[in-house]
This record gives C-alpha cells, structure tokens and sequence, in this order.
C-alpha cells in the first residue's frame, strides 16, 4: 500500500494535489482512500491531504502514520517536526523549495528533494499554485510512469488554465526525473 500526505497552506492548491494524485490512481484501475484535514476556516493555515492507494481494497481507516511520501508546499511546515512525524529512512520528503536538498538533511534521515515549485509555476502562468507541479514532481520521484493518463487527469481537473497546469505537472516530472530538483 501507498501511502501520500500532502501538506501545505490553505490557497496553494495541497487539496487538489490530492485530488489529482486520487482520481489520477482511480482511474488507473487501483484502490483509492482520499481525505483532507483543515487547520482552519481560512486562507494560509496548515490544509492535509492524505492518500493511500492499493491494488487491494483498503480497509485501514485511521490516520497515516507511517507515511512513503510526504509532499511539503512551504517549508515553514516543517518547524516543530509534526510532519515528519513517523517518516523513516525510506520516506520520500518532497520539499518546495528553491534551496538545495543538502539544506533540510538535519530533518533526519529521509529521502529529502526539493524543486522550486514556485518558480515553474510562475513561468507557466499559475502564479502562488504550485499544486500540479509538486503532483508532477513527487510522480517522477517515485518512478511514476504513465504520463499520458496524468497529463489527461491534470487537464480534466485543472478548473482554470489546463494547459499551463499541464505544462508546470510536467515539468515538475521531467525535473524530478532528471535529478534537477
């Protein structure tokens, strides 16, 4: 079982980044258990985004504890440790950041990346949402391959700017899989 927590701030998009990673795995063919968690009523508080997908049905309905990716939007969610709270060697941290990933190794011992989500996504149009692109990154880093069917979800859930999403998704992927985070 894959399991995916996303985090960022209420407005980056971490919620729809769920919900592309969910329906991109739906329609796949695999099993999908999707929810999200608010620390507030507004725009800028701590906004989850937890996924687990399976071949199997997923009958586990508790929190995800042990998590093989977290995607972070904005690194200040990392002060305090709550997030990377039960990830292990082989937890893959994927951090939107434009600073090298040499820079967040005293979080622990993780698989630690980081891409400027921010930057791509402001060359494609998209302005403070770095959603699709983080979604392209964490797939490329975890070896994803059918880019055809998440080209055709990004565009199918984007609500606005399809194309530029499409465009920052797969950049994020292309980057990820050349090491260029």
């Amino acid at each position: 079982m894959l399991q995916i927590i996303i985090q960022g701030r209420g407005g980056q998009g971490a919620q729809m980044a769920g919900k592309i990673l969910s329906e991109m795995y739906f329609q796949e063919g695999r099993h999908v258990l999707s929810y999200a968690t608010y620390g507030g009523a507004r725009r800028g508080t701590p906004v989850s985004s937890l996924l687990r997908v399976d071949k199997k049905p997923i009958r586990l309905r508790c929190d995800i504890e042990n998590p093989d990716v977290i995607v972070c939007f904005d690194p200040s969610l990392l002060d305090g440790g709550t997030l990377l709270k039960g990830a292990g060697e082989q937890t893959l941290v994927l951090i939107n950041s434009a600073l090298p990933a040499e820079t967040f190794r005293h979080l622990g011992s993780f698989r630690v990346m980081t891409i400027d989500a921010k930057h791509i996504a402001r060359k494609n149009q998209l302005g403070r949402i770095v959603n699709t692109t983080l979604v392209g990154a964490a797939l490329g880093l975890m070896g994803y391959g059918n880019v055809e069917l998440l080209k055709k979800v990004v565009g199918e859930t984007s609500p606005v700017k399809a194309e530029e999403n499409v465009a920052a998704c797969l950049e994020g992927y292309r980057l990820a899989n050349e090491g260029g985070c």
